[in-house]
């Protein structure tokens, strides 16, 4: 990637870039972002602890070699507004402007906004961005609500603009070449998928010090509840929104959005044909409203032939760190891990059993993916 329209087309058309509706953004959705020669202004929309240790640092890795300028950090939160400030001193040594809201950050005309605010902001934030003139990055989940996801969808139609949904595994080497395995036919047909993410963190997602420090008068809660029924000053569901409904669904969109996604990237799939859920608050009984457990069955196949198809096992606690983060895929002839980015034949169809049925056993052969 040696140059700026190269970073430009590989977000819009790639294989990381978002696929809206299953459809690829155009060729022409790269023409329309900007002339080679003009230097990309891009604003920051929300200063999170992911912008700040990953995303920005990545940003300004590249951006002088492809001409983009890290523009404006705006934040309704003044605290966080000030503190980007200092970060960004801190990594190029210059200043940078800000904005308390979207509408002085539209004064400022960035050309393109990174979106990083609270999970049920992500797709109004969207709509808002892109109406605006600007093109966008957009922190998963895209959406926590059909009817969110869809006033999305409808902005990126009418505008056209360059979009890019930040989905963890869609940058993984070892992720692409386990799609291409499966793409090529090698694998066989998938079966079943089985997905956990387990930690044991009573303090996962929570912020005791910075919730006793905030004050109303600090931020704008009206602007952050959206279209959110409203509801008195609440500085949990500010700052740790993750765990309270309707600001986050917790574990589906902060994990197994993440997990579900290789799912429709690798079968080609847009949705599964039905699912099951259940879960609780069994450990953390902190006043969360959210699931510390979950577990979630998927049927996947052709929605004109009910005969194909596979099941999709997620589950997720965070109460008891065993089994760690997974993803398996199976087919008849072997197992494909995500984790030790091996395939094997384990459980594949062997000799014995495929004679006693008059059929030829499957085992695959050992194959590495790359490393992440």
């Amino acid at each position: 990637m040696k140059t700026r329209r190269d970073f430009i087309k590989k977000s819009a058309l790639g294989a990381a870039g978002l696929a809206l509706g299953g459809r690829n953004l155009s060729a022409r959705s790269y023409r329309n972002i900007m002339g080679s020669n003009d230097r990309i202004r891009v604003g920051v929309l929300g200063f999170s602890d992911r912008f700040r240790s990953s995303l920005g640092k990545a940003f300004l890795k590249y951006a002088k070699e492809m001409n983009f300028e890290l523009y404006t950090i705006c934040d309704i939160w003044n605290r966080r507004r000030d503190e980007g400030v200092a970060w960004y001193k801190a990594q190029t040594g210059e200043t940078i402007k800000t904005a308390r809201n979207t509408d002085e950050l539209w004064e400022q005309r960035p050309d393109a906004v990174i979106i990083s605010t609270a999970d049920f902001q992500h797709a109004l934030h969207l709509a808002e961005v892109v109406r605006a003139g600007c093109h966008a990055y957009c922190e998963k989940p895209f959406a926590e609500t059909m009817d969110d996801a869809n006033e999305a969808l409808k902005a990126a139609k009418e505008t056209n603009k360059v979009i890019q949904i930040g989905s963890q595994r869609r940058s993984g080497s070892n992720y692409h070449a386990a799609r291409e395995y499966i793409r090529s036919g090698k694998f066989g047909k998938i079966v079943a998928v089985e997905m956990t993410w387990n930690v044991n963190q009573p303090g996962r997602w929570r912020r005791p010090q910075l919730v006793a420090e905030i004050k109303e008068s600090d931020t704008d809660w009206e602007r952050y509840l959206m279209n959110r029924p409203y509801e008195p000053w609440d500085p949990r569901k500010y700052l740790e929104y993750r765990l309270f409904w309707p600001y986050s669904s917790g574990i589906p969109g902060q994990w197994m959005s993440h997990q579900i996604d290789t799912v429709h990237w690798f079968s080609g799939l847009e949705y599964p044909r039905s699912v099951v859920a259940n879960g609780g608050i069994y450990m953390w009984k902190d006043g969360r409203r959210n699931c510390d457990t979950l577990t979630a069955v998927f049927d996947y196949g052709p929605f004109d032939n009910p005969d194909e198809g596979f099941q999709v096992i997620y589950s997720s606690r965070q109460t008891n760190s065993a089994g760690g983060t997974k993803e398996w895929y199976f087919s008849n002839g072997g197992k494909l891990d995500l984790d030790t980015n091996k395939v094997t034949s384990e459980g594949g169809l062997t000799e014995r059993h495929a004679a006693e049925m008059g059929m030829k056993p499957f085992l695959l052969e050992e194959y590495d993916l790359p490393q992440i």
